[in-house]
């Protein structure tokens, strides 16, 4: 967005957020949104020349006076321009959330690989136990012949 840079510093001063927050409601004159402001009408004028370069306010002559409005083209630019950033942010946070989603999988496999290979352990040393059980029972040697009473 080539005027977002024009449009947060537009908005970087408190005055200038002050009146086109007051425009917010609706269309108003200088005067309606000087008034209870610590500052003049020309000034107010000068901060809504700026918020008008920016894109952010519109003008239009009713009668004598010129109204003020906010420019709805301005704030979809501005939205725009920010969603640019939410989206880049979802997008690492979907690569980060995969790596991990990965690296998760990755160290099941492991531990389901070693479970799987103590098990097979575990069956093997019960066999051999179960083995060595059978020839004491049946009196066989350590030669495999069988003893004869």
């Amino acid at each position: 967005m080539a005027y977002a840079g024009q449009i947060l510093d537009a908005l970087g001063d408190p005055t200038r957020r002050l009146v086109f927050k007051r425009l917010r409601s609706g269309a108003r004159s200088v005067g309606e949104i000087a008034e209870g402001m610590d500052v003049s009408r020309p000034a107010v004028s000068q901060h809504l020349r700026v918020l008008k370069a920016a894109r952010l306010v519109t003008d239009r002559a009713e009668g004598t006076r010129r109204l003020y409005a906010v420019d709805p083209r301005g704030i979809k630019a501005l939205r725009s321009w920010l969603d640019g950033f939410w989206g880049e942010a979802l997008s690492a946070f979907k690569e980060a959330a995969e790596r991990e989603a990965a690296e998760e999988m990755k160290t099941m496999k492991t531990k389901k690989r070693r479970n799987h290979e103590d098990s097979a352990d575990d069956v093997r040393q019960y066999r051999r136990e179960q083995r060595s059980k059978g020839r004491e029972r049946s009196g066989a040697t350590g030669s495999g012949l069988a003893r004869v009473h």
